[in-house]
């Protein structure tokens, strides 16, 4: 399994209140979460209608796939031209799947 998340700092320039900001991140988090089938949130900076922070994760099999999905997403964020991206930080992750043992297919959730 890999696991494709990040943090976007965005700066809403045309933004003159909390009302302006959340029906330009509402733009922005819906468009991108419909075309590219990703969890994204606002995670940050919720008190300020200038700058906005959004946090998303994607999950798939393969690290090309995952890679080439954040890189699309940035781009795809970036050319609404709603805001001006700040800076990002992103990171994949592969994480192999477990081991079943003996023991772990006997626990129940009853027995905690």
């Amino acid at each position: 399994m890999v696991i494709g998340y990040g943090i976007i700092n965005l700066r809403l320039g045309e933004s003159g209140s909390l009302k302006d900001k959340r029906s330009v991140m509402n733009k922005i988090l819906k468009r991108t979460q419909n075309e590219f089938n990703v969890s994204i949130a606002q995670i940050g900076k919720l008190d300020s209608y200038k700058y906005a922070e959004i946090g998303f994760a994607c999950v798939g099999n393969d690290s090309r796939y995952i890679n080439g999905k954040v890189d699309h997403l940035l781009k795809f964020i970036d050319n609404m031209r709603a805001a001006e991206i700040l800076n990002t930080k992103i990171e994949i992750m592969a994480v192999s799947s477990f081991p079943e043992t003996a023991v772990d297919s006997e626990i129940k959730y009853d027995d905690f």
